[in-house]
Formats: structure tokens, C-alpha cells, sequence
């Protein structure tokens, strides 16, 4: 028996999305290793809105886009695997194509049909996912560093001619960012540092910064096999690391824990807020940059509102300390440069609408065994070593 539900599969969707998802993530995988020079210098085989396709083109891209897809279906399958394993019935992965936010995908989910009865299936579902896919990243990210090539290989890359000047003269990669001429009005993808990341990196030679580290597939899709485990892991809600944290700790840490977890990416997203909008609004008028510290303060009571369910006794001086805190760090260039990221603003918004900061409560409350407490403490060490401040930003 399967659970209660008697929905089917349509084996032919989630087929079809994923082979979807395998075309966008190679088609972006292809486009950010950027190596034109080796495509055009290649025999192409036939040409899509105006880019020639050759061999070089659809293996630099399969090796981002198939590295991604494998990470992703590892994941889900062991969420999948595990519910099946407790009679939990759910979904096969339902994988997302999105070929215009520059990797080709926004992942990939399955969909429990039932709810999850005891603590110890809502911990065996939550943490297999994360801890199968993060096995799979970390052999990605390790495979990428063992086969990097020498810092020559972004010779093949068109643009970055200050860059490749640097290279040349010295023969390795500069320390800071080499920003183009202003005249090409460049911008620079940024890719968060992670402490597992570092560590790894040091065990290697020719290792790109990090401004440059998507233009290596295996590299970068290792990088997001990380970042995907870490946002899977945030202790909030319904995400896996919320049941983790939910079955280890019960519901009232659960919920101290999240709340201050929230509060702190807040924080980090008012920071960059203030940083990114403030010159923007006073580059309108004076007076529109003036307004920045009300809008962020009028969204950050939506914020707080909603995490503490209209509770005024707490909404106000939580509401102020944070702000405070904000004006603070705004003030420290370190802080900013370090821990400034407003795209938080956007995760938190999707965590208290959609995933929640509460856990639902379970039916049946039950003590993890040792093992599994071995597992949520593994599982919670790897969130903190996957995790990034600032994960991906524009520089």
C-alpha cells in the first residue's frame, strides 16, 4: 500500500520536463562558459537564433546542464525514495525549465499527497533530499576543481581584455577585480564564497575568482548544488531544513529559532536595500531619495507583522531594533560589503506567503532515535557549510 491517495503519475509530463529543464540548463550552461572562440573555430552543426552549434557548445553546456539535472534528481528521488519507503504517498519530480534567469531552471519539486504522520518520517523525508544531493554536489564541485585548466583557458572567452592582460603578464589570476573600460558599461556576476567552497579550493591550483568561477560548468554547477542544498536547508517553515530542525528541536525552538533566522536575513536584505536603492532614489530627485528609509521601513513591518501575527507587544520593538541594526551597519562599509544583499527581501517574501516561518504541527510527536539526531546535527553542519551571506549579486 502507497498511502491513501489514488492519484497517478503522468509519467509523460514529468518526462517531458525534465528533458525541458536537460535543454535549458544546457542551452544556459553553454552560454555562460562563453568560449565563442573554440564554437566559431569548430565545424558547427547548425545554428540557433543566430548562435552556430558545434560539439564544443553542447558538451560545455551538458557538462553544466547534466551536472544540475543530476544533482536535482538525486535530491527529489531521495525525498521520493524515503516517502515511498513510509508509505507516504507523493509525486515524481516535477522538474521546472526557465531558460531566461540564466542557469535554465528553477528546480525542481515533488508534491506530497498526504500528510506526513510522525516525526520520525517527516525527519527520514526531509533529510534524505538534501543529504543524497549534497553528495552529488560535493563530488560535482570536487570533479571541477581536479580538471580546472590553466588561468590561459579564459583566453577563449570574448571581452575581458584587461583580464586576459593580467593573465598574460603574470600568468595567474589577480587578486581583485579587473573592471573593464567604462565605455563597455560591463557588469560582473558575483558568486558568494561559501566555507566548504574555501576549503576545497585550497587544495587546488589555478582556481578562478570568483567573479569569474560560471565559466567553468562542473565548477559552477557544483557551486549551485551547494546553494540549492543550503536555501533547502534554511531552518524555516516546510523546507527540509525545517523538518529537520522541527523533529530534532520540537515546535517552540522550531519556531524561536526560525523567527530569528528571518530576522537576520531582514537585516542582511535592509542593509542592501539602503546600499543599492538609496543612491538610485537620489539620482531621481533629492527628495524620492529621502523616501528610501520609509519605504524600507513600511516593508519591513509588513515583514514582521506577518511573522508575529499581528502581535503589537512585540511588532514594535522587534521592528525597531531591526531598523536600528540596519541604520547601524548601513553606516560600516565592511558590514555593507560583507553582509548587504537585498535579494533577501524577495526570499523572505516567498518564505512568509508561501513555505511560512512556522512548522505545521504533526499528528504524532515522537522522539527522534540517535541516529536520526546524528543526521539532523550532519545536516545542520552542512547548511553552515554551504551556506552564503551574499550568494549570487551583480558587482
Amino acid at each position: 500500500m502507497r498511502g491513501h491517495s489514488t492519484e497517478k503519475d503522468r509519467y509523460w509530463l514529468h518526462i517531458l520536463l525534465f528533458f525541458l529543464t536537460l535543454l535549458s540548463t544546457t542551452w544556459a550552461g553553454a552560454q555562460m562558459t562563453g568560449r565563442f572562440f573554440v564554437y566559431e573555430a569548430a565545424s558547427p552543426l547548425f545554428s540557433f537564433v543566430g548562435q552556430p552549434i558545434s560539439w564544443p557548445f553542447i558538451l560545455d553546456g551538458f557538462r553544466f546542464g547534466g551536472s544540475l539535472l543530476l544533482f536535482l534528481t538525486v535530491h527529489e528521488f531521495g525525498h521520493y525514495f524515503a516517502a515511498r519507503r513510509h508509505l507516504v504517498s507523493t509525486s515524481l519530480p516535477y522538474y521546472i525549465p526557465f531558460p531566461f534567469n540564466g542557469i535554465g531552471t528553477f528546480g525542481a519539486v515533488i508534491r506530497i499527497r498526504q500528510q506526513i504522520p510522525s516525526m520520525r518520517k517527516l525527519f527520514d523525508i526531509g533529510a534524505a533530499g538534501p543529504l543524497a544531493g549534497f553528495v552529488v554536489a560535493l563530488v560535482v564541485l570536487i570533479v571541477g576543481f581536479a580538471t580546472l585548466p590553466g588561468p590561459d583557458y579564459l583566453e577563449g572567452m570574448p571581452g575581458h581584455e584587461r583580464l586576459k592582460e593580467h593573465i598574460a603578464q603574470n600568468g595567474a589570476f589577480p587578486d581583485e577585480i579587473i573592471s573593464e573600460e567604462a565605455d563597455e558599461q560591463s557588469v560582473t556576476l558575483m558568486v558568494g564564497m561559501t566555507p566548504l567552497y574555501w576549503l576545497i579550493s585550497t587544495f587546488f591550483d589555478d582556481v578562478p575568482p570568483m567573479w569569474e568561477m560560471y565559466h567553468y560548468p562542473l565548477l559552477f554547477a557544483g557551486w549551485l548544488g551547494l546553494f540549492f542544498t543550503a536555501l533547502n536547508l534554511l531552518p524555516v517553515g516546510q523546507l527540509d531544513g525545517g523538518h529537520i530542525l522541527y523533529a530534532l528541536v520540537g515546535p517552540k525552538w522550531h519556531s524561536l529559532v526560525a523567527k530569528s533566522f528571518v530576522l537576520v536575513l531582514l537585516l542582511s536584505g535592509g542593509i542592501g536595500f539602503i546600499q543599492e536603492m538609496k543612491p538610485v532614489f537620489w539620482s531621481w530627485d533629492p527628495l524620492i531619495g529621502e523616501l528610501a528609509w520609509p519605504i524600507l521601513t513600511t516593508i519591513l513591518f509588513f515583514y514582521v507583522y506577518k511573522i508575529f501575527r499581528g502581535s503589537f507587544r512585540v511588532i514594535a520593538p522587534v521592528l525597531i531594533v531591526l531598523v536600528a541594526s540596519i541604520a547601524g551597519g548601513s553606516t560600516v562599509g565592511w558590514i555593507v560589503d560583507k553582509v548587504g544583499y537585498s535579494g533577501w527581501l524577495i526570499w523572505c517574501l516567498l518564505i512568509i506567503l508561501l513555505i511560512r516561518v512556522d512548522h505545521p504541527p504533526v499528528v504524532y510527536m515522537e522522539p527522534l532515535t540517535r541516529r536520526r539526531k546524528i543526521l539532523a546535527v550532519l545536516s545542520l553542519l552542512i547548511f553552515a557549510l554551504c551556506f552564503s551571506i551574499k550568494p549570487l549579486y551583480i558587482g
